[in-house]
């Protein structure tokens, strides 16, 4: 199980990385989020920033599919995120290996440029 902190941790590890002011978690490199809490949006209440749900940067529609379809236990989307290469993570269901391994992955693709989904 992982929570906010050991994704601040584990971002915080990685070059060229700058955390935002916000509610939550909020992670960039060269001004791209890699990673951020979840602002869950409920119809009716105002928006709640979830620092239990991490949002991912995962690259391209083919990988957020692969995940969504492959973990739905661990990952899911909203129709907010449709056309975005992300996806929403369930910090209590990940162990902090695979978040290591999300994270980096995530890291990486916007460091090195890879700027498609948002």
């Amino acid at each position: 199980m992982a929570d906010a902190e050991d994704v601040r941790r584990l971002a915080l590890t990685l070059d060229g990385v700058v955390e935002i002011d916000s509610a939550g978690f909020d992670f960039r490199v060269q001004g791209r989020g890699f990673v951020w809490s979840y602002p869950e949006r409920v119809p009716g209440r105002r928006r709640e920033i979830r620092t239990d749900i991490a949002v991912l940067y995962v690259g391209d529609e083919a990988e957020k599919q692969a995940l969504l379809l492959g973990e739905p236990e661990l990952f899911f989307t909203t129709p907010g995120y449709d056309g975005f290469a992300l996806v929403m993570v369930r910090l209590e269901r990940v162990d902090v290996g695979r978040l290591t391994e999300l994270i980096e992955d995530a890291w990486r693709m916007r460091s090195e440029g890879n700027v498609p989904g948002r």
